[in-house]
């Protein structure tokens, strides 16, 4: 049997990089289905994935599908898919907010969305959340622009800003700003004692904790955390224990099988000097407003998730959070939160309304940059896929066919 085909594009999306596909040239709907040649695609599970197009990094094994919208306050569907990378698995319960950043110049790109200059307005659907994002995208003689003068920390040279609000994204796992009804909780932590965390659901659903109260600072490079095991699994397991809470995992044990992308858990820490993963530049303190790593079962985060960037952000804001208690007090007073990441600084713009017990989300936006890298047609192995049988070499429902 010959190698399945399907047309896809490789694009960067903020400090993320993933293959996206237009949701008519799938080889399949089935969700089995589609995990298998997801897997195949991207040479996992392979530490290296070295057989595929994942780059070794969760900041690289990252999918996508777009497609006409299914909703009619919204341009486009936007599907995407998390790709373990030495183990078998792949979670559709996140959005990824720096890949959702290429959503709407690929969408324009594609013909999916008419190109408006200066400015093409794109409400992106996220299916996986069933929230509305709204992009605003440069353009000019029809295609997205990417030249420019935005810097983002964590990607070389600069572009145009793409600029997302996720205002109407509060709830986008549980239906609550505050899924546990607090701004701040406690939990009993084997090794580590009664911990406070809060835990904010915009974008995507974050568990928030001190970085003092696992013997971290915040600032510290990935690597550093990587080599104390026993703090990644302290952090899983209260992240385990917010999975179960909610109702997201059925125990401790089984919710990084269950559900392991939601929610993250983020440590935060006081601005502090620190270095940038990779380079080792030096920054400065009073270049952030709070400090903050994402770790999801011992591994660290090589930048930050736009998705972790805005909860972070909106619990810096609320008074009563883990977040608000660290993050430098001027903060608020522009309304622009600067969090300090290994890759750099990343800057969140949020307004809330406050009645009562009641909040609203009036503005959380930030600014990325994108750029489509490659397009072409990706190959899997036929063997990897039981179900595609002699019609491996039917590639997709728009006419590509395998080599």
């Amino acid at each position: 049997m010959v190698q399945l085909g399907t047309r896809g594009v490789v694009y960067r999306g903020g400090t993320s990089r993933a293959l996206l596909v237009r949701a008519e040239d799938l080889p399949t709907r089935n969700k089995g289905e589609l995990e298998q040649w997801l897997l195949a695609v991207y040479g996992s599970p392979d530490a290296r994935q070295i057989d595929g197009v994942g780059g070794a990094d969760v900041l690289t094994s990252k999918f996508g599908y777009v497609g006409a919208s299914s909703r009619p306050d919204a341009d486009v569907d936007y599907t995407f898919a998390q790709i373990g990378i030495d183990e078998p698995m792949v979670d559709w319960s996140i959005m990824c907010g720096n890949v959702l950043s290429s959503i709407a110049p690929y969408a324009i790109d594609e013909g999916l969305v008419p190109a408006v200059e200066p400015v093409t307005v794109v409400r992106v659907h996220n299916t996986n959340t069933g929230k509305v994002i709204v992009a605003r995208v440069e353009v000019s003689g029809g295609r997205p622009k990417t030249a420019g003068t935005t810097h983002i920390d964590g990607v070389p040279g600069t572009g145009s800003p793409i600029l997302l609000d996720f205002k109407d994204a509060a709830g986008a796992k549980t239906g609550k700003l505050l899924p546990t009804g607090n701004r701040r909780d406690q939990a009993h932590v084997p090794g580590v004692g009664l911990v406070e965390y809060s835990v904010v659901d915009i974008a995507g659903m974050q568990v928030f904790v001190s970085a003092k109260d696992f013997g971290l600072t915040g600032s510290e490079d990935p690597a550093e955390i990587e080599k104390i095991p026993e703090v990644g699994r302290k952090l899983e397991f209260l992240r385990g224990k917010v999975a179960v809470d909610l109702g997201f995992a059925t125990s401790i044990e089984t919710a990084w099988d269950e559900s392991p992308m939601t929610p993250f858990s983020i440590v935060v820490g006081a601005p502090m000097d620190w270095r940038l993963y990779g380079s080792n530049e030096p920054r400065p303190a009073d270049s952030c407003d709070l400090a903050a790593r994402c770790v999801f079962n011992g591994q660290v985060h090589k930048a930050f998730p736009g998705t972790g960037a805005v909860p972070v952000a909106v619990a810096a804001a609320l008074e009563g959070t883990v977040v608000h208690d660290i993050v430098r007090p001027e903060a608020g007073d522009s309304g622009i939160y600067r969090v300090g990441h290994p890759g750099g600084t990343l800057s969140v713009e949020v307004e809330l309304s406050e009645s009562g017990s009641r909040v609203d989300v009036v503005r959380a936006s930030l600014i990325r940059t994108a750029r489509r890298i490659f397009e072409g047609t990706v190959f899997a192995e036929p063997s990897r896929l039981p179900w595609a049988g002699e019609q491996s070499h039917v590639v997709n429902e728009s006419g590509h066919h395998a080599q």
